[in-house]
């Protein structure tokens, strides 16, 4: 059951990423609009995640885990009966923060429940466990949406969230709230609004030219204020919100880091794939949706690596998953707009590998010399800066796709002129006529699909970037330790 509630939050994650262009249509939004949909979902969870703690020794686990659920699932609900973009980036963004602390709160209850011997098999099948979900649901969802509309795919999630919330309250057992965490208000809405600055400026940049914009000038401001309260008040107040002394632990602090970079890189594609496969290469939804689904099979196969992998030096695996993805990062790159769906598949396979083997490794060495004590709030940073690193880097991405389509655009087009003799060739211009306006307005079509498709090059080269990055700084992670 545990489990069971975990799952649903992924499951939505990449239900959500396959209906972008559905949704997009509806609301008659922009590439950049529809992507808050995914963005500001991610970023209200990664600011509620530090919460998990407080909110469990306040009421308890049993309480904080079971209501969350059933908060997430009254709020998936909303978001499939929104009827604008607003009401819409609203409902998502209280589905992100009120299943906060499912995750983290899941991962605590099993590595509390287990020594430590087992844990590497547990957190095992605990990612094998959620991937199930991941498979199945961008499938169904994919096919609903195509059969009917985009807001079955939210609906259909709504009986197993009732399931889950009625097998939590019969299974987990029962637990006294300590309630001896005070909630440090001032460091919490401090990152709060830090972080919720930095997105706005990376979500509504592009659109407002960046730093000629008052808005953005503004939210800088605040944002680089705001993290400086955070910080001065974290080193001097007694019980900070987040206790940056846990950074002084050399694993836990590269794991961080790491998990951050894996947080880039693990929704960033399903986020910039349907729309470019919709809108440019013309894949069907429920072909996307089998496209993603790919990517939750590899997961589970990663996973079942990992078991292995495991029993050796943790950075064996992170080694060989980050080069995944980095190879996964190349093939993207190297695609076109004639791309079938069967080399697509085969990417997002290699991607869910990738996933899977480095989350396992990744997780054993950040908390390997973690004591019992700070592990609730260690695991709470996790997440936050894992979510936090999806958010950011989505936004940086389908901002650089909107940036370099608009200007591959405009250079593309000057080539279309009376003066270009290769638009003389019948075999060059092909079905195109530069001679009518109908002609005109094909050719500008295809320059459109080819211009998008330098921009989303560009994005999964910021992709590669990332994963190659991580690389270097695995070296420095230390071996297996006993915790303190």
């Amino acid at each position: 059951m545990v489990v069971m509630g975990s799952t649903l939050y992924a499951t939505t994650l990449l239900i959500a990423s396959t209906l972008l262009p559905q949704m997009q249509g509806t609301m008659s939004a922009t590439q950049d609009e529809i992507a808050w949909a995914m963005t500001f979902n991610i970023l209200a969870t990664a600011v509620m995640t530090p919460m998990t703690g407080w909110l469990a020794a306040r009421f308890g686990r049993r309480e904080t885990m079971t209501w969350s659920v059933l908060l997430f699932t009254a709020t998936t609900f909303m978001c499939g009966a929104s009827n604008s973009l607003e009401t819409l980036i609203l409902w998502r963004v209280l589905q992100g923060a009120l299943g906060a602390p499912v995750i983290p709160l899941s991962q605590t209850i099993l590595l509390d429940a287990f020594p430590k011997r087992q844990q590497g098999l547990v957190t095992s099948i605990f990612g094998m466990a959620v991937v199930i979900g991941p498979v199945i649901g961008p499938t169904l969802g994919g096919l609903l949406s195509e059969l009917y509309s985009w807001r079955w795919a939210f609906y259909m999630i709504v009986p197993v969230g009732l399931i889950s919330f009625i097998g939590l309250r019969l299974t987990l057992p029962a637990d006294r709230p300590t309630g001896r965490i005070a909630l440090d208000w001032t460091g919490f809405l401090s990152l709060s609004v830090a972080i919720a600055c930095v997105q706005l400026v990376l979500s509504r940049g592009q659109r407002l030219d960046w730093f000629d914009s008052g808005e953005i000038l503004i939210e800088t401001f605040v944002a680089i204020l705001a993290f400086w309260i955070f910080i001065a008040h974290s080193l001097t107040a007694r019980r900070p919100f987040l206790n940056l002394g846990l950074l002084r632990d050399r694993n836990y602090a590269l794991g961080l880091v790491l998990v951050m970079i894996y947080g880039m890189l693990n929704f960033t594609p399903m986020v910039l794939l349907p729309p470019l496969l919709q809108q440019h290469a013309g894949f069907p939804d429920m072909l996307i949706g089998e496209i993603i689904a790919a990517r939750g099979v590899g997961a589970t196969i990663g996973f079942f690596i990992a078991i292995f992998v495991g029993r050796m030096d943790p950075r064996i695996g992170l080694i060989g998953g980050f080069a995944l993805q980095v190879i996964s990062g190349l093939w993207l790159m190297a695609l076109d707009l004639n791309v079938d769906a069967a080399t697509l598949m085969a990417n997002s396979l290699v991607q869910g590998i990738a996933i899977g083997v480095i989350w396992v490794p990744l997780t054993l060495a950040t908390f390997a010399t973690t004591s019992s004590a700070n592990l609730a709030e260690g695991t709470a940073v996790y997440h936050l800066l894992r979510n936090i690193g999806s958010s950011f880097f989505i936004s940086i991405c389908v901002a650089e796709v909107v940036r370099a389509s608009s200007a591959n655009y405009s250079r593309l087009v000057e080539m279309v002129n009376p003066f270009n003799r290769s638009l003389l060739l019948p075999w060059v211009t092909g079905a195109w006529d530069t001679e009518t306006v109908t002609g005109l307005a094909k050719l500008s079509k295809e320059i459109s699909r080819q211009a998008a498709m330098l921009g989303y090059i560009n994005a999964f080269g910021l992709y590669t970037l990332a994963s190659a990055m991580a690389i270097p700084l695995i070296l420095l992670v230390g071996g297996r330790s006993r915790a303190r």
